[in-house]
């Protein structure tokens, strides 16, 4: 006998249709809590072989479900929302939870789906806080633009006192002098009071300097407020949030790289020219255990770089990415071409970037995004082969192929 479990996930509960050679002899509605999950299992082990258990992925909502199989050992099937959709669409008349759990079920007596591939939780522990740390990143550029707005209106000419804005150093001084007329002070005066007020070492001569900076740009600067305006306050605002966020930014990114330096991808993928830990764990994270994939088109489709093409009569299109995957995961493989192509010019050669300087040159090619798309796709196949192979990247090798 052929025993399927279908489970259409909700935010709190979920309604389960369980079938017996493609007839639904059982169905009702679990909480996702331990009286839920006792009760789930009470049904599975109630057959004298694993069911087959069909859910769909609906992100944060369906993991303390998929968390409670895997702790059992119990094999499921997980299955893309947007695959489950297409499988499903000529099935819904009458779409509704329950629906959903018996078609989810009953399709598997035709579809046969493939057990899905269990990572290791390190994986899923990675991915969370690689979320965490695009979340702080994200909160610190908008900071940033905020405070860039506001400095327009108190002292914008201090934007130009260091090479970068994006420096603790910076967003510290910024608490102390976040309006041109704190500048127009005795030259001493502004010295003690920025001594007095940073945390960091600075030497005297290199304070000095730093004063005269600052007395020659409050010089020339023409504030749109007042030195009691509100505005000033919220100068001072941005800058001390910028400091507390660039703390935890930089412990998660030392916290990832502790947890991934042991996994076997951590230095295949160090291996590869212009790869920064940064680079490396996050890719890590984003695209989990690449053995999952049975070949490199599979791994497109996941991060989204897979070709669709609009074709129409004579009309022939060049295609274009369906960007229905991993959007993070493209962001970081986006910037690691970019590094790749940096770290070349400074002896360091790819294959990646020998096909993308070439594809730049080429008088054929319009548009350096879809070289750098082309050059993503052949980067994830690189690293593909080179996890499943367990190798680490060899130019000469790579550029035989």
């Amino acid at each position: 006998m052929h025993y399927v479990i279908g489970i259409d996930v909700s935010k709190a509960t979920s309604q389960v249709a369980v079938t017996v050679d493609g007839k639904v002899t059982q169905h009702f509605k679990i909480t996702h809590d331990v009286l839920g999950f006792n009760q789930l299992n009470t049904i599975i082990m109630q057959f004298n072989e694993f069911p087959d258990i069909v859910f769909e992925a609906t992100g944060i909502y369906s993991r303390r479900l998929k968390s409670f199989l895997d702790w059992h050992n119990y094999p499921y099937t997980y299955l893309n929302p947007l695959a489950a959709k297409k499988q499903l669409d000529q099935l819904r008349p009458n779409k509704n939870d329950l629906n959903d759990a018996k078609n989810l079920a009953e399709t598997q007596f035709i579809l046969a789906r493939a057990k899905s591939y269990v990572q290791n939780p390190i994986y899923i522990e990675l991915q969370d806080m690689s979320r965490f740390y695009q979340q702080i990143n994200h909160d610190i550029v908008s900071t940033k633009n905020r405070l860039h707005r506001i400095l327009q209106l108190t002292f914008p000419e201090i934007e130009g006192l260091f090479s970068a804005t994006d420096s603790p150093h910076y967003w510290e001084l910024l608490t102390i002098v976040p309006h041109a007329i704190i500048t127009r002070r005795s030259r001493q005066a502004l010295m003690d009071t920025i001594h007095g007020g940073i945390s960091w070492h600075i030497g005297h001569e290199r304070l000095r300097k730093l004063v005269d900076q600052l007395m020659s740009m409050g010089q020339i600067s023409a504030p749109a407020v007042a030195a009691n305006s509100y505005n000033v306050a919220q100068v001072i605002y941005y800058a001390k949030r910028l400091i507390e966020l660039h703390g935890p930014k930089c412990d998660i990114l030392t916290a990832m790289v502790d947890k991934a330096k042991d996994l076997p991808e951590y230095s295949i993928y160090q291996s590869i020219p212009g790869f920064s830990d940064k680079t490396v764990v996050s890719l890590i994270a984003e695209l989990g255990d690449l053995h999952r994939f049975r070949t490199a088109n599979k791994l497109n489709a996941f991060v989204g770089i897979d070709l669709r093409f609009n074709d129409s009569g004579d009309y022939k299109s060049t295609g274009f990415i369906t960007k229905r995957g991993n959007s993070t995961a493209r962001k970081v493989l986006f910037r690691a071409i970019s590094n790749i192509a940096s770290t070349a010019s400074y002896g360091h050669p790819s294959h990646i970037n020998d096909w993308y300087q070439k594809k730049k040159q080429s008088s054929l090619s319009k548009g350096t995004k879809k070289i750098a798309i082309g050059a993503m796709s052949r980067l994830l196949r690189t690293m593909h082969y080179l996890v499943i192979n367990h190798q680490l990247y060899d130019y000469k090798a790579a550029s035989k192929h």
